[in-house]
């Protein structure tokens, strides 16, 4: 290993170009947010098409966006993940107690405590897996559920704001 400095390329890729730039963006220190207009400013300054910016910009919003959504998602999914283990807790609490009493020993309630328990695990591990195809499915009916209940409350808003006006 040499102690000097590699040699900059003459050009570099996109990929490569953007990487340089986030890391001169970070190391700068500048807490402050850019507003639009300077993006706009760098983009021309970069010779970056507007429609090409417009495109991106609105790329970037749509996942944003997406990206808000999953991570709602995976909060309800952690929270029913909760009740189902309070449930689980609570009911195979009360078996267990119910099996000592009435047996003297934990005997049948045993293998309900086991099967519930699987099925339990199942559910957690369900619940943390966040790729694949069975997650994108959950995830396009929980969105569609979403916006069908958005739907239908708007509608009995305008609704009832038509019948008091």
């Amino acid at each position: 290993m040499s102690d000097y400095p590699p040699i900059p390329p003459e050009s570099y890729s996109p990929e490569d170009l953007q990487q340089i730039l986030y890391l001169a963006i970070a190391r700068q220190g500048n807490q402050e947010e850019l507003s639009r207009e300077q993006l706009w400013e760098i983009a021309d300054e970069l010779d970056i098409d507007k429609n090409t910016l417009q495109a991106a910009e609105r790329e970037w919003l749509q996942e944003k966006a997406i990206t808000k959504k999953r991570q709602a998602f995976n909060l309800y999914r952690r929270n029913k993940l909760k009740q189902k283990t309070a449930k689980y807790l609570i009911l195979n609490t009360f078996l267990i107690s119910f099996n000592l009493i009435v047996a003297g020993a934990i005997t049948w309630s045993l293998y309900i405590v086991l099967i519930w328990g699987l099925a339990l695990a199942l559910s957690a591990w369900k619940t943390f897996q966040s790729e694949g195809e069975e997650y994108e499915r959950a995830f396009q009916r929980w969105d569609f559920q979403n916006q069908v209940k958005q739907t239908v409350t708007t509608f009995w808003d305008k609704l009832q704001k038509a019948w008091q006006a």
